[in-house]
Formats: structure tokens, C-alpha cells, sequence
């Protein structure tokens, strides 16, 4: 059975007040149509089909090659919306999923599940629906006495009966796809105007064909986002969902009503996340690390057994059994190798710290390669910027920079070379050489064991 996925985007989401298209807003660092988009993905095995309308262009270069996309110009209901995708999927699928761009909450695995009972049926209409005492707007689902499934009712147009019934539809449906493209072209219009896949329920029954549901009761995944209160709901619950699985994984968060997980982010077991932590972005952490509290890490690889406290990361790269914190900064192009130390106001910039490395605090380091087992003594600053060009400072291995070092890029510092404190380094410093004063010289030669 082949089937593809139509997802709808061309609403104007004029209730979330924004100059931003709404399927775009995002949730967990991913525009909310991208959860759609990937769980239809999934589900059906093939790229689905969007049908954008409002801002068509600054959708889909937003989300690019996750779709096809179809333009549905002017916006004439969700029927007519569905319809625009038939010339890309006449001929190609049997079976038609219909989802919404603004559902991010909605499962692969009752996508799936909505596939298979239509699969078994034998019904032209499958329909997602959740029972649940809110009926946040949704229409209801009218069954006969046979508790067979025979119109749907929207809200607005219910009787007393009818409001009373707690069965909803979701507007997510399966459809045969011959008879789908047939029924769209005789759906009536409406008095605003609009054709609606609604009216799809009706007609199906109506012909004989059959329609048959499958009700969930999960009603998180059926949050539907027209406003900026929806969008919190949908986040939070998604939040939650992605916590719980993260501690199912064998993840310790401490407290996951103030940890802030985003999708793309990995972790490895053992792991300790404090609460008041950030990760975000494609962030890789591994096993038996501790994590927070207080800290942000961004698109960033921290390796195994790692202390991170009240830290910010940036785009850096962290190896095994660093500690870092509290209030230290990693920003872009920072790699501390394995065993480095940063003390507490440290801040490190594009620049390489070799293993065993130890940077004292309220020291920044700046277009700088540091050696192994070099000690940065606190309130060490690279001077790396001339106002036009940033320049760099090497540090071989074994180096001792006293505290207070200014080192005035570019300049290089040999190995097992010393400074004294409060030193400001205009010049190349020989290996095994000890320079201190203002500007720095060069007093003495060091032994290999001093």
C-alpha cells in the first residue's frame, strides 16, 4: 500500500499576533511545523506534501527539502487546501493522510496506528478522533445507534444534543485516495464561502462507503496552536515528553518542571542534569557527567565523566573528565582537551587547551593554542585584538603563566617557560625561560625540573 502525507499550512494564524508565519514559531528551538512534518515523514515512509498559502515563501525556505510543497491560493477551507495536492499525488498513492502543520504533539505512533485500522477497514473515511471533556473548538463526532460514525458537526453549528457530545474530531484522517480526489470536487461550498474536509464524513456515508474512527484518549497530542497560549501549552507538553524520555534512557533530571531539553539533543546514561539547565541546538553529551545547575550549553560535544556548573557553552567542543565552573564561558571554537580545568570568570574563545591544562579564574584566552599541562594563572588575558585583526598566542607544554599575565598577541611562549605575576609579554619567550616586568624580559634560564 502506498501512501503519502498531506499536511496543511496555509492558514494566516492571525490570533498568535505576529509578523511570523505561525507554522514557523518555535517549540524547543524547531519551528512547530517541523515536528508535523517529520512524524507524517515517518509514518508514511515517503516526503510529505505541505499546502502553504500565508507567507508561502518564508515557509518554505524555512523548511526547505523536509517537503513538497503546493500553494493554495486564495484560501478556500481545508477542502480546497487538500485539493491543491492532487496533481502531485493523482496516480501515486492509494492511501491520503491528512494532517495539520500546527499539531507538533501528534505521534508517529498513532499515525501508524490511524494507517493500519484504515488499512484493515474498509472504509473510504478513517478519522483520528480523542475524547476528552474540553472540546477546545473541535467539531463532534455524530454516531447512530450502531455506534457507527455518520457526520461530523462543528461547534458553532451544534445543537444542545450535539455540544454535549465528547467524542472530537482531530481533523487528522486517512483517506482512499481514488475516492478522495472525487468527493473533493463535489463538496459544497459554504456560506463563508469555504469548502471543508468535514463535509467528506457526510458524503462518505451518504455513498455507502463507510467511515470509521479511531479515538484516543492522549488529548496532549491533539493541542492544536492558534494562539500564543496554545503555543505554551504545546511547548510544555512537549517539553515533558521529551524529559521523560531522556530519564527512561537512564538520565537523572533532577527536577524536569525547570530543565529545557531541546529535540535535537543527545545524552548518555548516568548523566546528572540539574535543574535551571538550558540544552539546546544538536548539543552531544556523554555518560556520567553532571550537568548544572545554572547552565547553558548550546550546539556543543562534552565528552564523558564532565563537572558542569553554572556555565555557558557555545559551539565548543569539550573532551573527557573536564571541569568547567561555576560562571565559566565557552564561546565558538573552543576545544578543552581531556582533564582540562577552568576555574570560575574564565572565558575561552576559539582556542585549543591541551590535556591537564589548568585556567585559573577571571582569565580569558582569546586565538589561543595552549600545550599540555600548562598552568593559567588567574586574571591571565590574551590581548588578541589590535582593533583591526585578532591575533594568536601559543603556550607550549608545561608553561607556568603567573597570575595577572598580559600576553600581547601574536606572541609565542615556549615550552616550559615562565612569567611572573602581573607580567605584560610583548615578545617571544624562549623555552625554559622565566620573563617578568613591564613590558616582560627575560631574567633567567630554568632547568627542566624547576
Amino acid at each position: 500500500m502506498t501512501i503519502h502525507a498531506v499536511v496543511l499550512a496555509a492558514g494566516q494564524g492571525t490570533r498568535m499576533r505576529s509578523s511570523m508565519p505561525k507554522v514557523l514559531h518555535p517549540i524547543l528551538g524547531q519551528p512547530l511545523a517541523a515536528y508535523a512534518l517529520e512524524a507524517a515523514r515517518l509514518a508514511t515512509g515517503s516526503t510529505p506534501v505541505m499546502v502553504v498559502g500565508h507567507q508561502a515563501e518564508e515557509v518554505q525556505k524555512a523548511l526547505g527539502a523536509s517537503a513538497d510543497y503546493v500553494v493554495q491560493e486564495p484560501q478556500l477551507g481545508t477542502g480546497h487546501a487538500v485539493l491543491q495536492a492532487e496533481p502531485l499525488l493523482k496516480g501515486k498513492s492509494e492511501v491520503v493522510l491528512v494532517t495539520y502543520a500546527d499539531m507538533p504533539l501528534l505521534t508517529v505512533d498513532t499515525l501508524k496506528q490511524l494507517i493500519d485500522v484504515h488499512h484493515s477497514g474498509c472504509c473510504a473515511v478513517t478519522m483520528l478522533t480523542m475524547i476528552a471533556e474540553d472540546p477546545r473548538g473541535f467539531g463532534r463526532v455524530v454516531r447512530d445507534t450502531e455506534g457507527r460514525v455518520q457526520a461530523i458537526v462543528e461547534e458553532a453549528s451544534a445543537t444542545p444534543e450535539q455540544l454535549a457530545i465528547r467524542e472530537l474530531n482531530t481533523g487528522v484522517y486517512c483517506f482512499d485516495a481514488d475516492w478522495l480526489w472525487h468527493a473533493l470536487k463535489e463538496v459544497k461550498v459554504s456560506p463563508k464561502g469555504e469548502y471543508y474536509l468535514t463535509d467528506l464524513a457526510g458524503m462518505a456515508v451518504t455513498e455507502n462507503k463507510g467511515v470509521q474512527a479511531l479515538a484516543i484518549n492522549e488529548t496532549s497530542e491533539m493541542i492544536g496552536i492558534n494562539n500564543r497560549i496554545h503555543l505554551w501549552e504545546a511547548e510544555n507538553a512537549m517539553r515533558a515528553r521529551i524529559n521523560r524520555s531522556w530519564m527512561l534512557e537512564g538520565v537523572t533530571i533532577i527536577d524536569p518542571n525547570m530543565t529545557y531539553i531541546e529535540s535535537g539533543v543527545t545524552i548518555g546514561r548516568d548523566t546528572v542534569i540539574w535543574p535551571n539547565c538550558y540544552l539546546q541546538g544538536n548539543t552531544e553529551i556523554g555518560e556520567s557527567c553532571v550537568i548544572g545547575p545554572n547552565t547553558i550549553i548550546r550546539s556543543t560535544k562534552v565528552g564523558r565523566d564532565c563537572t558542569i556548573e553554572a556555565s555557558v557553552l557555545e559551539s565548543a567542543l569539550v573532551e573527557d573528565d573536564v571541569e568547567m565552573g561555576p560562571f565559566a564561558h565557552l564561546r565558538k571554537g573552543a576545544h578543552l582537551a581531556s582533564g582540562v580545568h577552568m576555574g570560575n570568570f574564565g572565558e575561552v574563545k576559539n582556542s585549543y587547551l591541551g590535556p591537564g591544562t589548568k585556567m585559573g579564574h577571571f582569565s580569558y584566552l582569546g586565538d589561543a593554542n595552549i600545550g599540555t599541562n600548562v598552568n593559567i594563572g588567574a586574571g591571565t588575558i590574551t590581548c588578541n585584538f589590535d582593533g583591526v585583526k585578532k591575533h594568536p598566542t601559543e603556550i607550549g607544554e608545561n608553561a607556568f603563566i603567573g597570575s595577572d599575565t598580559m600576553l600581547v598577541a601574536p606572541v609565542k611562549i615556549g615550552e616550559g617557560a615562565r612569567t611572573g605575576a602581573g607580567s605584560v609579554v610583548t615578545k617571544n619567550i624562549e623555552p625554559y625561560t622565566l620573563a617578568v616586568g613591564v613590558p616582560a624580559r627575560a631574567i633567567r634560564k630554568l632547568e627542566k625540573h624547576d
